[in-house]
């Protein structure tokens, strides 16, 4: 459906044409117009499907740009996606100049006040950080006209649903209220009852999302085995934008300090980062200086980078819900997708649930052998050699290259480049995470992963990686991002043109 079909402002559509957008998403379609009507609506569709747009859009159009007072709230699990969310709508809204301030935990707050001071119609924000201001009597919300909870259920993973409803408390009652969540947990539906009237539920199914564009394989494989697998696919596939998702913040520290060791630009991302250095991470990781972003599901939940070709699951998620999220993160916008789970044997209980979910058989893969990774490594390298001489004014290294030719043997000298552009295959020890406890049926629960190796298959060429947030594999406590970096503990359980290669095995 085209935007133009929804009911929106001249300035929005232009703003929108300007983004790039050419149609509306499902969650765009079905929302837009039920907000602007003044419907209380509950939106259930993952990560990736637009929903930032299916709320901002109608919000913008209906702010009072003369009335000072703060009319939008929207609040979000993590710093990311505040940050990311404030900008999306800052730029929608733009033309008409819209005032919209972030403010979450691990920023400094005296900031955020003076900013608030500069009367914002809509404030987005983590749920601390916006408690923080409404004790401070920074932050009023009695004039608040659209209130949206986003993520609703990684808010409620992560322990802040009595903030949320503290919040909500501080809001009038006359007001429209958006929910939107990934998944609908009994006590997110119970939200809906409680603080919503006669909402409208708007359902996109996950299995849209990941059936068409995405290619999805597991690697049935030994634990001890998986990170010498997953570099000898990075050999083979030669990803562009790649992101691989751990289950705990220890787990990404070493596998993105293994990955560079061995010659990979890769970074973690995790929520004991500073601010700044996350910051500093995602810029780095859309300039292209880093290839692979290690992360946990938190840690990725809240960034938005377009181009993502291959998602590695590190670890497979405990629960069906948190694949759909990792994997949403690539196959976007018309554009092909890989993803491959690593997964051990007593882990092939949770990998079947995953099938189940979305309704998709992930097809069984076989790890690349030690030559194959060679061969793909050579390749890669060729084409390297290939861009440096044309980089390169090489008549200033001509006298020095023909003494070179008469002392060694020109193959010998090509083989000494090769040997050094190629990667060392450094030994990489990574700590073993304790086992999911093996069960026969699916249930909810927060993701985890392991790995294995398969039988038969082919593995496609692109670049991608993504991981997600967990508590450093402790069992009961944790640390986990959110608005003002408070501890929760007890919430949780214990992301130029390639050569392509195809292998088919027997």
């Amino acid at each position: 459906m085209k935007f133009s079909e929804l009911g929106l402002s001249d300035h929005l559509l232009t703003a929108i044409n300007n983004s790039g957008f050419e149609e509306a998403t499902p969650i765009q379609a079905e929302t837009i117009p039920m907000v602007l009507k003044g419907e209380d609506v509950i939106g259930q569709a993952q990560t990736g499907t637009g929903k930032t747009a299916a709320f901002g859009l109608p919000i913008l159009q209906k702010i009072d740009f003369d009335n000072p007072n703060v009319q939008a709230l929207i609040i979000s699990p993590t710093r990311e996606l505040a940050i990311q969310t404030q900008e999306e709508i800052y730029r929608l809204g733009k033309d008409e100049k819209a005032k919209v301030q972030v403010v979450y935990g691990g920023a400094d707050i005296r900031r955020q006040i003076n900013a608030l001071k500069g009367h914002p119609q809509i404030v987005v924000g983590t749920p601390g950080r916006i408690l923080d201001h409404i004790r401070r009597h920074t932050l009023k919300l009695e004039h608040v006209k659209t209130l949206v909870l986003d993520e609703a259920d990684e808010m409620l993973n992560m322990g802040f649903l009595d903030d949320i409803e503290d919040i909500i408390k501080q809001t009038p009652k006359e007001r429209q209220t958006l929910l939107f969540s990934a998944t609908m947990p009994a006590q997110i539906k119970r939200v809906g009852v409680q603080f919503m009237r006669d909402p409208h539920q708007v359902t996109i199914k996950a299995k849209e999302l990941t059936t068409d564009l995405i290619d999805q394989y597991y690697v049935r494989v030994k634990e001890y085995e998986k990170f010498d697998t997953m570099t000898r696919f990075f050999d083979v596939q030669d990803p562009e934008v790649t992101i691989v998702f751990c289950r705990t913040k220890r787990r990404v520290d070493e596998v993105s300090k293994g990955l560079q060791a061995r010659g990979y630009k890769a970074a973690g991302l995790h929520g004991d980062l500073t601010q700044a250095r996350r910051t500093q991470i995602m810029q780095e990781f859309k300039a292209a200086k880093i290839d692979i972003l290690v992360a946990t599901d938190v840690a990725a939940r809240g960034i938005d980078i377009s181009g993502v070709t291959h998602v590695y699951n590190y670890d497979i998620p405990q629960d069906p819900d948190g694949y759909v999220h990792r994997v949403g993160r690539t196959g976007r916008a018309g554009k092909h997708g890989v993803s491959i789970t690593f997964a051990t044997p007593n882990e092939m209980d949770y990998l079947r649930e995953i099938e189940k979910l979305t309704k998709v058989r992930m097809l069984p893969l076989k790890p690349p052998t030690i030559q194959e990774a060679f061969v793909g490594q050579l390749n890669s390298a060729e084409s390297d050699i290939a861009d440096l001489i044309k980089k390169t004014n090489t008549d200033k290294y001509e006298k020095m290259a023909d003494k070179l030719l008469d002392e060694y043997e020109a193959t010998d000298l090509v083989a000494a480049l090769l040997n050094d552009v190629t990667r060392d295959n450094v030994k990489v020890k990574i700590t073993p995470e304790r086992p999911l406890p093996h069960h026969g049926h699916g249930h909810g629960g927060h993701r985890n992963d392991r790995r294995g190796g398969g039988h038969g298959g082919h593995y496609k060429g692109s670049k991608s990686h993504r991981n997600g947030d967990r508590n450093n594999g402790s069992r009961n406590r944790g640390h986990y991002e959110g608005s003002n970096d408070r501890k929760h503990s007890d919430r949780r359980s214990s992301s130029n043109k390639k050569r392509r290669f195809t292998i088919k095995n027997s």
